[in-house]
């Protein structure tokens, strides 16, 4: 999986002196500043200032250039594990579950408002946030404006995608007041407990609070937006997301197995859930690559609601087996599930 390399480079590569940057010689530069003063009313002079005092993130920009990344040895004592194995063994890190019932019970009136208005159960909404930034304790110390300026002006296969993040960013900073260098975030630019791109605040983000302001960092405007999210979408209350399902031998190659196929369970012979599975739609066969075999899941229309969050299999199952983790132990814990 591209998300799991990804991380593993994150963890080992060094870190990386910034280097002070005058973007404001480069005439792309030039040009995205007076089209923020044209078409936004940016002052020119504030646009010139944040630009020719940029730093240049190296750390972001090796993300997409192969070639700025440190080599990396396999250690002696490398052991070769399926994909998914790995995959849990980063984002199952000890302490998740019970930090995420905590997280439930310490913000459980704002979890509950946002099922009754959007229908998102709030062991979901609770385990995104524990995916993205531990529940807030690790939002990214990346400084968004610098990553941003330095994916969208250097060279990267996805400097069109990282140039409009950018205009979105500081309309985003303008609008609510913030000073555009004081926003810290992602190796990529996503702010906040929901991980937020620039992009989804006019959309998606809420002013969940009342407070005036649409702010990711704030937990009760995180919960709302999230929920919203997800009901944007088009997520179904009471509807489950996967279930796990049984098939012949050790690895599964019957079907194209992922989000973008969807099947009729009656034309999937010789597959079974594990468990009662009470759900009529079209699913999704999700395949989770262990060492020796393959797990195989049902994902319903929800499961495939979480994959617009993240583009990834393995990162909605994930959200799913967190968040039925943290409601099974809430209810454990303090006799409820929370609605």
């Amino acid at each position: 999986m591209k998300i799991i390399k990804l991380l593993l480079f994150l963890l080992m590569l060094f870190n990386t002196t910034l280097m002070a940057k005058d973007y404001t010689q480069k005439k792309e530069v030039r040009v995205f500043i007076e089209r923020m003063v044209k078409y936004y009313h940016f002052d020119r002079s504030k646009l010139k200032h944040l630009f020719s005092h940029a730093k240049y993130q190296k750390r972001a920009h090796a993300i997409y250039v192969p070639s700025l990344r440190p080599k990396w040895k396999r250690p002696k004592n490398y052991k070769r594990v399926g994909s998914w194995d790995r995959y849990q063994r980063i984002f199952q890190q000890k302490g998740k579950v019970d930090k995420g019932v905590e997280y439930m019970h310490k913000h459980r009136a704002d979890l509950i408002r946002a099922y009754r208005k959007y229908g998102v159960e709030p062991e979901y909404v609770t385990s995104i946030i524990g995916i993205e930034s531990h529940y807030g304790y690790n939002r990214g110390k990346f400084p968004v404006f610098d990553t941003l300026t330095t994916l969208a002006f250097e060279p990267n296969r996805r400097q069109k995608f990282y140039r409009s993040e950018l205009k979105e960013f500081l309309i985003m900073t303008k609008r609510e007041g913030i000073n555009p260098k004081n926003v810290k975030g992602s190796y990529a630019g996503a702010i906040g407990l929901g991980q937020f791109m620039p992009s989804n605040y006019k959309t998606f983000v809420v002013d969940f609070n009342k407070d005036g302001h649409k702010q990711m960092n704030n937990h009760t405007d995180a919960i709302g937006s999230i929920a919203h999210y997800f009901k944007r979408h088009h997520w179904r209350k009471h509807q489950p997301v996967a279930t796990r399902v049984s098939y012949p031998g050790n690895r599964y190659k019957g079907h194209k197995t992922g989000y973008k196929h969807k099947y009729n369970r009656r034309s999937l012979k010789n597959i079974t859930p594990k468990e009662p599975f009470n759900y009529n739609g079209k699913v999704h066969l999700i395949k989770l690559q262990r060492t020796d075999h393959d797990e195989l899941w049902y994902g319903t229309h929800n499961f495939y609601v979480i994959t617009r969050y993240n583009h990834s299999n393995y990162y909605a199952m994930m959200v799913h087996q967190l968040a039925q983790k943290i409601k099974s132990r809430y209810k454990k814990k303090y006799g409820e599930v929370l609605r």
